[in-house]
């Protein structure tokens, strides 16, 4: 393969909005079981978790203040560290105290609390997990008043700290004024004129008194304060959200993931299987252009495929006038890839063209074959001919029993049934005696003879000598022998249907000689192996008229 062919091959398809819908289709397997997995998984998770159940309870936080009526000059909004008092909501001393009174492991108290703090609000909102309505709500309430209790206890414990400071100054003031007291003189009347430094210890008290008011209305002023950290303005209570509420909810989100999911794998497994998808995809694999497209043969488009074949055919015959010595090899590198019944249909479009057909195909083949040439035989019934001994070659009074190889006594076939038995053995230029019956009118014209010849082998494949049937159909104006691969006469148009490349190499071999048709089955065949069966065919230096791409299904 050139530079040229390996770049061609390398191109990926563009997918197109069609294929959106049909890649998933195609792959409805890996859909189907992705949807299933994960509709399981949450049926599972309903059925055999157990439900959980989560209350909440809010708490609203307000500053200690001397004065509940009055707000601290910064503003309520600030107030309050929320960042501190969501750690101390979750410390350990309300979770272990909060364990306490619920009798639980205070790891699992840590791990079923949660707290929220809204932005720019005063406000904790405790959440709580149980495996029952009971539970959450109690766990809920109580741990929004333990931290309350808690809060409070850290307020009084600063609360009289700072007590205990004021009443320590105001201790120590008064030890001063005691002190600056017991200097002054002693006054015998109140006529009696102070001395300068009598006045500036009098001075002294007065402050010292002052200071020691100061000091016991701030201390008033702390003893009085409000130390309530907040209040609970919404307790939880039944009835209370759990997670097994919106069950049908999760069933219907569960099959659109996984139809979802399922799309996503199948577009990853298409894109990982490198296989034909189009008929462009396959001719820069190929290198050559396409003879047509063959759909796919089902129960109800077997004529379909056998008028699409007649529209190759118009191609192959181009080829054929040119080279009419030269055999048509079918090839295909597998055998679910369509290519006997490509091969069938092709042989009866040349057929229903008047042409002499010699088709040559493996025995495991032959049944196959047989229904495709059946089926063509009662959609074209034979034309009236004549078999006659007095002209060898002479079928419809000249050249059609010269094509059938048969001679014998005469006799007229109708457009119906003449059943040929013979008894003869057929050797070259020697025509087999027969003895023509009529039979009835409805039935189709079968030509069956025993034939004994010398088969042609390929190397490296068996053969023998014993006796074969030769199986005649005749089609319209056309004749169609069939036989075993390697048996075919040395006359009229050969159609080889070759056995698939990767297991026999007589395709190839028969290539050599004649020409290649390549049959490429759509969304079968691998790039990797219509590539290797494209470089056999350039490495035995066979010449290849193009290729058929088939509908994907097998025959």
């Amino acid at each position: 393969m050139d530079v040229t062919d390996s770049v061609a091959a390398s191109r990926q398809r563009v997918v197109g909005f069609a294929d959106v819908v049909r890649i998933p289709l195609r792959r409805w397997r890996i859909v189907l079981s992705a949807t299933a997995a994960v509709t399981l998984a949450v049926l599972a998770y309903l059925f055999f978790f157990p439900a959980t159940y989560r209350a909440t309870t809010v708490v609203v936080l307000r500053p200690v203040v001397t004065d509940p009526f009055t707000l601290p000059s910064s503003g309520a909004d600030r107030a309050i560290n929320m960042t501190a008092e969501n750690g101390i909501a979750l410390g350990n001393d309300v979770i272990d105290s909060t364990a306490r009174i619920l009798d639980r492991d205070p790891e699992a108290v840590r791990e079923s609390l949660t707290t929220e703090v809204p932005t720019g609000g005063q406000v904790l909102r405790f959440q709580y997990a149980g495996d029952s309505e009971r539970s959450a709500i109690t766990g809920a309430n109580t741990a929004a008043q333990t931290y309350l209790r808690v809060r409070e206890d850290i307020y009084k414990q600063q609360r009289a700290a700072l007590i205990l400071s004021y009443d320590n100054t105001i201790k120590q003031v008064t030890g001063q004024r005691l002190a600056v007291q017991k200097t002054l003189p002693n006054q015998k009347s109140s006529t009696d004129t102070a001395s300068p430094r009598t006045e500036a210890t009098l001075d002294q008290v007065s402050a010292l008194n002052d200071q020691i008011a100061q000091l016991a209305n701030a201390r008033a002023k702390v003893s009085s304060a409000d130390l309530s950290p907040g209040s609970i303005t919404a307790a939880a209570r039944s009835p209370i959200p759990s997670s097994h509420d919106a069950g049908l909810l999760y069933l219907l989100g569960a099959g659109l993931g996984g139809l979802l999911l399922g799309m996503v794998a199948a577009h990853a497994r298409e894109a990982l299987d490198r296989r034909v998808r189009s008929i462009d995809q396959a001719a820069d694999l190929v290198g050559l252009p396409a003879l047509g497209v063959v759909r796919a043969v089902g129960r109800h488009h077997d004529e379909a495929a056998a008028a699409d074949a007649r529209y190759v055919s118009l191609a192959v015959l181009k080829w054929i006038d040119r080279h009419p010595d030269r055999a048509l090899v079918v090839l295909s590198g597998r055998n679910d890839e369509g290519r006997t019944t490509v091969t069938g249909n092709l042989a009866v479009a040349l057929a229903e063209a008047g042409q002499d057909v010699t088709l040559a195909a493996p025995p495991e083949t032959h049944e196959e074959l047989k229904r495709v040439l059946f089926a063509a035989q009662k959609r074209t019934p034979p034309r009236p001919r004549t078999l006659s001994t007095s002209a060898p070659a002479g079928l419809n009074g000249s050249a059609a029993a010269g094509r059938l190889g048969l001679g014998g006594t005469g006799a007229t076939a109708a457009p119906g049934v003449t059943r040929v038995a013979g008894s003869g053995v057929r050797t070259a230029g020697a025509p087999t005696q027969v003895q023509t019956t009529s039979a009835d009118p409805e039935a189709t014209l079968i030509m069956e003879a025993p034939v004994r010849q010398t088969p042609v082998v390929a190397a490296g494949s068996a053969g023998s000598d014993a006796d074969s049937r030769l199986l005649v159909v005749l089609i319209g104006g056309g004749v169609i022998r069939l036989c075993n691969l390697g048996e075919e006469p040395e006359s009229g148009i050969v159609v080889i249907d070759a056995p698939p490349s990767d297991t026999d190499e007589r395709g190839v071999r028969a290539a050599q000689s004649g020409v290649a048709v390549l049959v490429v089955a759509r969304d079968r065949t691998r790039n990797a192996e219509l590539s290797r069966l494209v470089d056999r065919l350039r490495s035995a230096g066979a010449q290849t008229v193009g290729f058929v791409l088939t509908g994907g299904r097998s025959a």
